[in-house]
This record gives C-alpha cells, sequence and structure tokens, in this order.
C-alpha cells in the first residue's frame, strides 16, 4: 500500500479504537445504530427491524474480484457479507441474506471470530476488509476491528452500505473506516417508501455521504491503482428512473463535489418481488441508461466506473481519463 498506515492503527497505539467501540457496545442497549432508532436492548438479544440481536451474522466472506477495480485489484476486496438489512429493498439481488425467510442465528459469530475472518483475509492478500451492509452491525464490527488490529490486521477497512446511517454512529466510525462505499439510492422518499420500506431515506442518505466525505475527502489511488482512502459513491439505476438519477448526481456534484468517484451501475434485473410492482417489473432499457451516461456528462462527473449495459463487468474506469484523482 505504498507506506499507507490505516487510520485504526493510530487510534489502536492510543486506546481509542477500544473506547470507541465499548461506546458503540453502549449504543446497542437501546439501539439507535441506524436511523430506525428501535430503541431495544439488542445487547441482551431483542431484535428490531433488522432482525438482529447481538452477535455478528455472516452470511459468508471472500476474496471478492467483482468489486470497482480499486477494491479489487488482482488479489481480491477481503469482503465478509453480513446477514440481514435495515431495509427492505423489494428487488434486493441479495434477498436471500438480507431478507431471509427464516432465522440466521445458526450463522451467528462471536467477535473473536469475526476478527479472525478479518486476519484469513489479509493472509489470502486480499487489498482491504469489505464490509458489506454492516450499518445494523456497527458496533460488533469495531469491537471485533479493535481484536483484529492488536493481532495484526493493517489493511484499509471498507464501510459498503445502502447510504441508510446515523450520523451519530458514523461519528465514531471517523479515524477508523478508511474506505466509504455507500450507495445513493433515491432521490425521492415516495419511491423509496414504495420500494425499500423507509420514509426518510433522501435525507438520512444524503446527510451520511457528505459525512463520509468529511471524514476521509476524495479517493486516494497508490502507484498500483488500489484505493488507500476516499469515498466511492454508488448509484443502480432503476425503470422508469424511479432510483431519480439525474437528482442524485446533481447533488453529488454539487454537494460532494465533482471530482467525486461514481460507480454507475446497470445491473437491475427484477427479482425477489419485483414482480408484484409493475414499475419495476423489467431490466432497464437501453435508453434508460444513456440517459444516466448523459446526465454523468451534463454534471461533469468524470471520475469512477460504469458498467456496461446488461453487464455486471465494469468499463471505462476513470471515465476515460488516464491519471486518478489523488484526492481534494
Amino acid at each position: 500500500m505504498n507506506g499507507y498506515t490505516p487510520g485504526y492503527l493510530k487510534l489502536l497505539k492510543t486506546g481509542e479504537l477500544n473506547k470507541r467501540a465499548e461506546r458503540l457496545m453502549v449504543i446497542l442497549k437501546d439501539c439507535t445504530l441506524c436511523p430506525r432508532d428501535c430503541h431495544l436492548d439488542r445487547a441482551a438479544g431483542k431484535v428490531g427491524y433488522c432482525r438482529s440481536g447481538y452477535l455478528p451474522i455472516i452470511s459468508s466472506y471472500c476474496a471478492h474480484h467483482g468489486e470497482e477495480p480499486a477494491l479489487s485489484g488482482r488479489k481480491g476486496s477481503g469482503t465478509i457479507f453480513f446477514g440481514n438489512c435495515n431495509l427492505s429493498c423489494v428487488f434486493c439481488q441479495n434477498h436471500q441474506i438480507s431478507q431471509p425467510a427464516c432465522s440466521l442465528k445458526e450463522k451467528e459469530v462471536g467477535f473473536e471470530r469475526l476478527a479472525d475472518i478479518m486476519l484469513e483475509l489479509q493472509t489470502q492478500g486480499c487489498h482491504n476488509i469489505n464490509f458489506v451492509s454492516p450499518s445494523h452491525f456497527a458496533a460488533q464490527i469495531i469491537m471485533a476491528v479493535d481484536i483484529a488490529a492488536s493481532k495484526g490486521l493493517r489493511i484499509p477497512l471498507v464501510y459498503n452500505t445502502n447510504g441508510y446511517d446515523s450520523l451519530d454512529t458514523l461519528r465514531f466510525l471517523e479515524g477508523i473506516i478508511d474506505i466509504y462505499l455507500p450507495d445513493i439510492k433515491y432521490s425521492d422518499d415516495n419511491a423509496a417508501l414504495e420500494y425499500s420500506k423507509v420514509g426518510d431515506y433522501v435525507e438520512h442518505s444524503r446527510a451520511a455521504i457528505l459525512e463520509m466525505k468529511r471524514q476521509v475527502g476524495g479517493l486516494v489511488i497508490d502507484s498500483e491503482g488500489i484505493a488507500q482512502r476516499g469515498i466511492i459513491v454508488r448509484h443502480l439505476v432503476l425503470p422508469n428512473d424511479l432510483a431519480g438519477s439525474e437528482e442524485s448526481m446533481r447533488f453529488i456534484a454539487e454537494k460532494v463535489g465533482r471530482k467525486t468517484y461514481l460507480s454507475l451501475m446497470s445491473q437491475y434485473f427484477p427479482t425477489h418481488k419485483a414482480a408484484e410492482y409493475p414499475l419495476i417489473s423489467r431490466p432497464i432499457s437501453s435508453r434508460e441508461y444513456e440517459k444516466a451516461l448523459e446526465w454523468l456528462d451534463s454534471f461533469g462527473l468524470e471520475k469512477g466506473w460504469v458498467q456496461e449495459h446488461s453487464s455486471r463487468d465494469y468499463y471505462r474506469p476513470d471515465f476515460g481519463k488516464k491519471e486518478p484523482f489523488e484526492g481534494d
């Protein structure tokens, strides 16, 4: 990593990492880790909207090669997929994990085991540790990071989130998380309520993205093309412009910054319960995706990656720019 030192190692030395972990665990007793604010004692095993109690749920983990190139690199992103979610997207492509038909309690792991998984992925040569759907397990994750760091974890941490995050929780993560990877799913709360069952997504996701940008700045990439620190914003184009792509890109350009790395995705397909909702019961059309690309250009967003329509493979790295942006 060209000499880059992840922020959590600095906090480990001062004892601040452990203090943050302990303070987050206190919040778990009256849970407000995400904007749902369930106020239930998850430390005692109570479950709220996310259906998750005290111990983290790990669906799977691997060296993942399907993330953005700056994350996957040659050796993969050390991806840990957490079970359950604080959203209920009717088109979720991972609904078996995020909205399981039955309890995932058998996949609960202790903090030591979660720490060991991080170290195992590092041993495999992964460029980073990538927490997928971490919002409802933020306390448990940081507790495990404290353990893993004390045992030799030294690669960057990626917070791969749906964007429905609490500002209070994110502020505990400052200096711990190196790379934020949030979604910006919607620009209209009516669509968010209809398709993800949350009526205040826009306010919370935009505030969260701005806080993430404040903490880590623009994306910093090393000489090998691997992300060290910063923010990448993901946006999935939906049929009938239900994602509000134009307004989402306007927000990114005007509030987050035109040099922000954006990952524009065309991979939507109607799965889970999408067939029950006529406006999202089909894949996106070529013209719908072309419009999203046009908005990308019109707002001067020149950094990041786009997917070829009807493909999960990334292409046009850095939107054709030869030199990677090295941060603000």
